[in-house]
């Protein structure tokens, strides 16, 4: 049998266990030579074909060695890149579990961490704040269900599971509303007692993490929100509920601790660790053959050859490119707050569903706008995703100037907040760095935030940019000098279009507020001469344009 004959006939009986078929016949379809019948066009492949990865060389449909391996190479790369994007939550809680665990020393249940003096930005964590009095800890359900007592007057609380998917809120948002109470919560295995008295949750992974927010008193101070935590937080063993063991609580302000995922190839060893320690159950077959075909298997060692390594170094690059671009140049207008992009001002939680799904899940799932809250944030909550006035927070961000340009260290910005925003409690602005998606560091200022109680009038906030030393630029609230070489350095000023935490948002629709622009001062405005408004969408009322600092324009407002 001729090499002809053979191929036909392995084809033949490849078609018949399978059932294979073919397209509808087109008019320019024809016999080939070696066929008996018409044979679709679009089901041949020529014997060569030119692609952006180099040329692909066929023996009669068959794929020479070259060809296999640039296929092979192209799969191996879109599945690297495929798995970052997809992980990241994963990888971020990892190394929040890790950093709590080797940095802060907390390793059993019975541990808390609290930012007793406030997170300040020596603080590597994603988008953290200077205004919450923050006590963290994780919970291991190795040994079965964990009881969590929240005192009374405890601000937003969550649990989030290995792979950052919410389990439960507590506190204000939670089923105790804010009066305190008992939550329990079990490995959804869980086939034992479930006694009464408990909030129950399930989570599907052993390792889970606890956030709680108090809030600062009238004059500012956190001894309240601490004292509350001291005296009412517990966390033990349902198996110890009769003698549970004593809390320990450790200050965290001050300690220098990196709660960031990778962005290189380490980034794949991150997920290894989730990947052998928490059950397959926490990950659906389809992530997990992903990972596989990377070489990530549970039970498995990771030891990638060269060749894998190279393409996974590769692929880490362009995820990580791929993030940023959806954090700081995202295509879905949904993601912009006003219409038509004014002032560039986006929401970090796309579609409001904390699951991210469109439609309810008939459209399937916003996939960028997952990467791009985890690439940015963390705590996944609906109490975050949500408008739920009295009890509900709202953000916005920003990281380009009125005209689309990124904020720039070396130019002054200002920004102005309408009178009197929708928030209940507080509004408060932080200063973010683009690198680290933490806050910006200088020794000027270790807290690079502000916060208001109230607005009662218009306010305007400056960013100043005098003369930097030789290769600095400097950009703040007040100063905050960037490292060298950066072409900007605020990634986001976040604002609340109602409050920045839980338990802020005012009996007000977000839609009713409009942030304006942030022009530079070294551009000249592309608005109308003489003081004009904008508007956000239709429905909404305008509000003052902010000029630059040069402008003609004055403004009325209470500058700080």
């Amino acid at each position: 049998m001729t090499p002809r004959t053979i191929s036909q006939l392995a084809l033949a009986v490849f078609l018949f266990f399978t059932g294979g078929g073919g397209g509808l016949l087109q008019a320019n379809d024809g016999v080939p030579p070696g066929y008996n019948t018409t044979i679709p066009e679009a089901v041949l492949t020529p014997d060569k074909v030119e692609s952006p990865i180099g040329t692909f060389s066929y023996f009669d449909g068959l794929p020479d060695q070259q060809t296999m391996e640039l296929a092979r190479r192209q799969v191996d790369l879109g599945r690297g890149v495929r798995a970052f994007l997809d992980f990241v939550p994963a990888a971020s809680m990892e190394m929040l579990y890790a950093s709590h665990r080797d940095g802060y020393g907390i390793t059993s249940n019975n541990q808390v961490g609290i930012f007793e003096g406030l997170m300040d930005s020596d603080s590597l964590w994603l988008t953290g704040n200077t205004d919450t009095v923050y006590a963290s800890a994780f919970l291991d359900l190795s040994d079965g269900p964990i009881v969590v007592e929240v005192p009374p007057g405890t601000g937003p609380g969550t649990i989030n599971d290995a792979f950052f998917r919410f389990v439960v809120d507590m506190g204000a948002p939670g089923p105790d509303k804010g009066k305190g109470g008992k939550y329990l919560i079990i490995p959804t295995d869980y086939e034992g007692e479930i006694p009464e008295g408990y909030f129950v949750a399930k989570s599907p992974s052993l390792i889970n993490w606890l956030i709680l927010r108090g809030f600062l008193d009238g004059e500012g101070k956190t001894t309240t929100a601490v004292e509350s935590f001291r005296q009412g937080l517990k966390i033990y063993p349902l198996a110890q509920k009769d003698a549970p063991p004593e809390m320990e609580f450790i200050k965290l302000t001050g300690l220098k601790v990196n709660t960031i995922h990778s962005n290189d190839y380490g980034f794949y060893e991150e997920v290894n660790e989730v990947i052998q320690r928490e059950p397959n159950a926490v990950f659906s077959p389809e992530l997990l053959g992903v990972l596989a075909s990377l070489g990530i298997e549970k039970g498995q060692p990771f030891q990638p050859n060269d060749r894998m390594k190279e393409i996974l170094t590769e692929a880490v690059a362009i995820g990580n490119a791929t993030a940023r671009a959806i954090v700081f140049a995202p295509r879905d207008p949904q993601t912009f707050i006003y219409e038509d992009q004014q002032g560039y001002w986006q929401t970090g939680f796309l579609g409001g569903s904390y699951q991210w799904l469109k439609d309810e899940g008939k459209g399937g799932r916003f996939l960028d706008a997952r990467t791009m809250f985890f690439y940015l944030a963390t705590v996944n909550t609906p109490a975050m995703q949500l408008a739920i006035p009295g009890v509900g927070s709202q953000y916005a961000l920003v990281a380009r100037d009125g005209e689309g340009n990124y904020l720039d260290g070396s130019q002054n910005y200002k920004l102005t907040i309408p009178a009197n925003p929708p928030a209940k409690d507080f509004w408060s602005f932080v200063v973010y760095d683009p690198q680290t998606r933490s806050m910006l560091q200088s020794k000027e200022q270790p807290y690079p935030s502000k916060i208001w109680r109230s607005i009662p009038r218009d306010l305007s906030i400056f960013t100043s940019a005098p003369k930097p030393p030789r290769g600095r630029r400097l950009i703040g609230l007040r100063r905050f000098p960037a490292r060298d070489g950066l072409d900007f350095s605020v990634s986001t000023g976040r604002f609340s279009l109602g409050s920045t935490r839980v338990g802020k948002l005012a009996q007000s629709r977000n839609s009713d507020l409009l942030l304006a622009t942030l022009p530079g001062e070294s551009k000249p405005s592309s608005r109308p001469e003489g003081c004009s408004q904008t508007t956000g969408r239709a429905s909404r009322p305008a509000y003052p344009v902010v000029f630059s600092q040069q402008s003609s324009c004055r403004h009325h407002g209470r500058e700080e």
